[in-house]
């Protein structure tokens, strides 16, 4: 992280971010477009969210806010993430050699349907860790070993191929 009179830029894969604090209003958060528009979210200190666009011709400028709620904001996170999530985990491991990244889905009648990732334990059986859940559009990041397990969940898991496979297995058939 840099910062750069009162704004920090911080890199999130290959996008500068630039973090800028408001004072008395919050955070306004934004990266450059390759069209030359900053594209950003304010987090007000009420906990308030706002999606912004600037001008063109004056990125300080603000040429549409959207408010959203905080499950407006995370239905949005998950809309434009959740597909991404797992195809910036596959290229990120694409270089390192036998590391794949796969989704494990917990079928209805799976042992885990309604059980614990911790119950699943597969970190410990297979070597392969639960990076996150999805479930019904929703992305839940790192889950804790008491995350609970429904059926329709998908696992976005990495680790080896046979790793993989043994988690599937284990997910079906316990």
């Amino acid at each position: 992280m840099t910062a750069n009179g009162g704004t920090a830029s911080v890199t999130v894969g290959i996008v500068n971010v630039d973090v800028t604090p408001l004072p008395g209003i919050g955070v306004r958060k934004d990266f450059a477009l390759s069209s030359g528009r900053r594209v950003g979210v304010v987090t007000h200190r009420d906990g308030h969210i706002e999606l912004i666009v600037s001008k063109a011709d004056d990125p300080d400028a603000c040429l549409a806010s959207l408010p959203f709620t905080a499950e407006e904001a995370g239905t949005l996170a998950n809309l434009l993430g959740a597909p991404q999530l797992v195809a910036r985990l596959t290229e990120e491991h694409r270089e390192l050699a036998g590391v794949s990244t796969r989704q494990l889905p917990v079928r209805t009648g799976s042992p885990f349907d309604g059980r614990t990732l911790g119950d699943a334990a597969l970190r410990s059986r297979t070597g392969v860790s639960v990076v996150a859940v999805m479930r019904a559009g929703h992305v839940h990041p790192s889950p804790h070993p008491e995350f609970v397990f429904t059926a329709g969940d998908v696992l976005v898991a990495v680790g080896t191929t046979e790793g993989l496979d043994q988690a599937a297995t284990i997910l079906r058939h316990g």
